[in-house]
């Protein structure tokens, strides 16, 4: 079967995140997208190729960042190439001129059309000869004519200044509405049973529960849980989840119902909350691997509250290790619950184990799917590429831009099938280290200074 053209109208948010998404979302599927290399991804309309209008619903009714997706006729930068175009085009749509209702959208993109224009260009299209009824409300056919004009915020113009002066048309047919996008607003935290302190927005938690290609049968793991904000999305789309993290208040909140139990029943997804366990990833109860089909997590990073890891800051001498070990073998009967010490858990660190971590649990073709916070202007490729470990590969990385600092979408495939023992998360060799300084390091430390680089003139 040959491919057939596809405009793709997205919304104007995460563009790094797109063709991720969807080649995601397509390789669940079975199916392959064709990106031309062309493609601008800051700009709102794609034209891409797919093998038939099914794959585009399927895209339409999984993928966020999709709005509307429509049979591509043409696109010119003025509308005399586009209707030339068009009427070359006569083979695709000529099956509609009969007997098919129909209605006409005209749009613009970072503009208001005057209706009067919105008129003008729709008459321009007469040619086309439809003579089956017009319907406004629900036609059998919707035709999408789409202006789009350059960024012009933060300049003062009148209403309709600069109408008609498009960079790019596009004309073509209505295949689907992007019905996905309404998750957002359905997983919208501000929304949800509160039990704890939780930074991930809905829109990005539902990105990621797509990159981790959640699905019915899937197994998923999250080893930094928290409040959960990975396993409401990722349940929703049909996975079994399994949550740790080294504080167990984070997931239990305050009631007999785990907190992050109470808020999956909102969702309806409960049941496909396996179980919540309290540990460090660092010395974990795992036995065996090839477990799970994805690990999606948000490790922390610092910013509310540093990541941290058994252990001491400073080791207790001979005498003290003594006593701890006497009052552990004979303890009093009012003492409390042992809880015991944590150390921080540099960031660079963290995210090579992980990743070593999911080379363990993974099973093959399994994705690591975690979010990595680094300084922009010290980032460079090789800061993903220096945590990657034999059997691991990197197949997406999606920055979300806050300014002097951003945080990264990093998606990593198991691509062996060798099996590899436990990881040892031994301290990683010095001489190793010294080669690449990774723009994640001392992540936290950097974030609470503003990022301000060390005076090397300072005597």
């Amino acid at each position: 079967m040959g491919l057939k053209k596809f405009l793709f109208i997205f919304a104007q948010a995460h563009h790094e995140f797109r063709i991720p998404e969807l080649e995601s979302i397509s390789e669940l599927y079975g199916f392959k997208v064709v990106v031309p290399e062309d493609q601008d991804p800051l700009r709102p309309f794609m034209v891409l190729e797919l093998e038939s209008e099914d794959h585009a619903r399927l895209l339409a009714q999984r993928c966020i960042l999709i709005k509307s997706i429509y049979e591509f006729y043409c696109q010119a930068d003025n509308y005399e190439e586009l209707h030339r175009q068009n009427q070359a085009n006569r083979h695709l749509w000529e099956r509609y001129i009969e007997d098919t209702s129909f209605k006409f959208s005209v749009q613009a993109y970072n503009h208001k059309i005057p209706q009067r224009r919105q008129k003008e260009v729709v008459e321009n299209f007469a040619y086309m000869g439809f003579s089956g009824k017009i319907d406004m409300k629900t036609p059998e056919i919707i035709m999408g004519c789409f202006e789009e004009y350059d960024d012009r915020r933060g300049h003062i113009r009148d209403k309709y200044e600069g109408d008609g002066s498009f960079r790019q048309v596009y004309f073509g047919k209505l295949i689907a509405e992007g019905t996905a996008r309404a998750l957002v607003s359905t997983f919208d935290v501000k929304k949800r049973s509160f039990f704890g302190n939780t930074s991930m927005e809905s829109e990005i938690s539902l990105l990621m529960a797509n990159q981790s290609l959640a699905s019915p049968g899937k197994l998923i793991y999250d080893p930094f849980m928290g409040t959960g904000s990975m396993a409401y999305p990722t349940a929703y789309f049909g996975a079994h989840v399994y949550g740790s993290d080294i504080d167990g208040r984070q997931m239990r909140g305050k009631g007999d119902v785990p907190g992050v139990v109470r808020a999956a029943s909102q969702y309806g997804v409960a049941p496909r909350i396996l179980d919540l366990c309290t540990f460090d990833i660092t010395h974990n109860p795992w036995r065996c691997g090839d477990l799970f089909d994805a690990i999606i997590t948000d490790p922390p990073y610092g910013v509310r509250a540093g990541a941290k890891r058994l252990g001491r800051k400073k080791e207790l001498d001979a005498e003290r290790m003594a006593l701890y070990f006497e009052h552990r073998a004979n303890p009093r009967p009012d003492d409390s619950p042992y809880i015991p010490p944590t150390k921080p858990y540099e960031l660079s660190n963290l995210a090579r184990d992980l990743v070593v971590l999911a080379r363990y649990l993974l099973r093959p073709n399994g994705r690591l799917v975690f979010f990595l916070p680094t300084v922009n202007d010290e980032y460079e490729e090789v800061d993903i590429y220096s945590m990657l470990c034999e059997g691991m590969e990197v197949i997406a990385n999606s920055l979300q831009d806050f300014g002097s600092w951003g945080r990264r979408l990093v998606t990593i495939r198991k691509i062996t099938t060798e099996q590899y023992p436990p990881p040892s998360f031994a301290a990683p060799v010095e001489s190793e280290e010294a080669a690449h300084v990774p723009a994640h390091r001392d992540f936290r430390e950097k974030y609470f200074q503003g990022f301000k680089k060390p005076d090397t003139d300072a005597v």
